[in-house]
């Protein structure tokens, strides 16, 4: 009879750790970091004035025109499209880790921006990365 108690022990013991430990990764991973920012894009227009001509504003074709995207340090693998509201501002939750921004652009730049830009991303801090992108026109 002993022996057989000896068996059911372990048997509930193989039975149960599994669920023991099932929660642990979960309960020992970081909570996603934020990065955020504005992208400004200009000048679109050859002349500046103020108050800004409503047609030299970035639009939404504006920012597709100049895509920036995030990935992981190395290039190694793309993690997101960075999609900006019409003031150019953007908010994005990203693991905690290192990663480049880039301007992804088939046009050639005329102008110059501040990408590549090197990020770190700790968990539950707001990381801000505002992005200047030059046109070039004048």
């Amino acid at each position: 009879m002993l022996k057989y108690l000896g068996y059911i022990n372990l048997f509930i013991v193989f039975l149960f750790v599994p669920f023991l430990f099932s929660g642990c990764d979960k309960q020992f991973s970081q909570e996603a970091g934020f990065l955020e920012g504005i992208i400004s894009i200009g000048p679109l227009c050859p002349v500046e004035k103020e108050p800004p001509d409503t047609d030299c504003l970035p639009t939404y074709e504006t920012y597709k025109a100049y895509p920036v995207s995030i990935w992981t340090s190395g290039r190694s693998k793309k993690i997101a499209q960075l999609t900006p509201a019409l003031d150019g501002s953007y908010s994005i939750n990203l693991e905690p880790g290192d990663y480049q921004v880039i301007l992804e652009t088939g046009q050639n730049i005329i102008g110059s921006s501040n990408l590549p830009a090197e990020v770190v991303i700790n968990s539950q801090t707001k990381t801000v990365l505002n992005i200047d992108i030059d046109t070039g026109i004048r």
